[in-house]
């Protein structure tokens, strides 16, 4: 049995709750959070998922009194940084969830320490695992498409959602929504083309969403939608399609991947693939089937259930982390650059990456 701890009792932290409870092998024993409502919330939560874990309101004092194998980084993303710093110093494996940071110099700061650190470390960007997506890129890596030269991912949902002491409202705690939001899809980009963006061009604003609220008399200054364009090393394109005044899509998310041989897509939550040749003759469409438990365990069509059962098997063999801090690295700075073409009106041309010897 494996002892697991979260730090961040909130939304997000209660979603990994339910999905340790799913996970054969995993006990939650801690968690900790500095906001008391949260972890009343959390508690009760734990205790109906069959769990009788620890409170903590410091990290300090749940790692003096646990003994852990793993530790969940749920807390607000401008957090993360001092979070890992502190969590580092023990031996334990820990999944961060994203962004890795909110900004790009603490990113590359902590992929360089995180090599040093002697236990796995995966960054929870866990859109890769959600079954249909899962099954749409396995199709696209065994070429039934051709060499993709166009990838489009379009996001159309609702507005984010609030969170204690509001903390998501200014892009000065969330890095910003094409770090906090779309770092998820700016890893999906890679991960499907296996190859690293060279140029982001980048239009975006906050049109409808928060205008009318006020924060200690400041007003919400986070994008609401947003178009971003990447050429990508080996020649291919990809754009994000960013709106979050959308409720009433009928797919939040939709990825398109096509080549020369034709088009394949991917839409969420009807979960189905569409294979769509440029002869039109043996087109076809498939429904991917996820678990009820694992729906049911969170807002992520199942995500956060199978990364979790990789992270966990990866735990218990000595495995390398899927989802590295060189990912985590990468989706940060894509994301940065794609706020930067929008604050300047102009490309932005990406370094070639380096990852790191180990690369975590």
């Amino acid at each position: 049995m494996k002892r697991y701890a979260i730090i961040g009792a909130g939304m997000m932290g209660r979603e990994h709750i339910s999905n340790i409870a799913l996970v054969d092998g995993a006990e939650l024993v801690a968690f900790t959070d500095p906001d008391e409502a949260s972890r009343n919330q959390s508690m009760a939560h734990a205790e109906k998922a069959g769990f009788s874990p620890q409170a903590y309101d410091e990290i300090s004092a749940m790692f003096a009194q646990e003994s852990l194998d793993a530790v969940i980084i749920a807390a607000p993303n401008h957090t993360h940084y001092a979070i890992m710093q502190e969590v580092m110093r023990y031996p334990v494996a820990i999944l961060l969830e994203k962004p890795m940071c909110t900004s790009v110099d603490d990113a590359a700061a902590l992929h360089r320490a995180a090599q040093d650190h002697q236990h796995m470390i995966w960054i929870g960007l866990e859109y890769r695992y959600m079954p249909p997506v899962t099954q749409f890129v396995e199709q696209v890596h065994r070429a039934i498409t051709g060499p993709v030269k166009m990838l489009s991912i379009r996001e159309h949902r609702f507005p984010f959602l609030e969170k204690v002491g509001d903390w998501n409202r200014f892009s000065e705690n969330t890095g910003g929504t094409l770090v906090e939001k779309c770092c998820h899809f700016f890893d999906l980009m890679r991960h499907i083309l296996q190859d690293e963006p060279v140029r982001i061009y980048a239009s975006g604003g906050q049109d409808v969403n928060h205008l009318d609220e006020r924060y200690d008399g400041r007003q919400p200054d986070i994008l609401d939608n947003a178009y971003v364009i990447l050429d990508f090393a080996k020649g291919s394109r990809a754009i994000l399609d960013l709106c979050m005044f959308a409720e009433g899509s009928q797919e939040q998310e939709e990825i398109y991947a096509l080549g020369d041989q034709g088009k394949l897509s991917v839409g969420i939550p009807s979960a189905q693939i569409t294979w769509s040749p440029r002869d039109r003759k043996g087109r076809t469409v498939s429904t991917v089937e996820t678990p009820t438990s694992a729906l049911e365990a969170g807002d992520h069509h199942g995500a956060t259930f199978f990364q979790l059962t990789k992270f966990h098997a990866a735990l218990l063999t000595g495995e390398k982390a899927e989802i590295t801090t060189w990912d985590g690295l990468r989706s940060v700075e894509i994301g940065a650059a794609a706020h930067q073409s929008i604050e300047t009106g102009l490309p932005i041309i990406l370094d070639p990456p380096v990852p790191a010897k180990d690369d975590k």
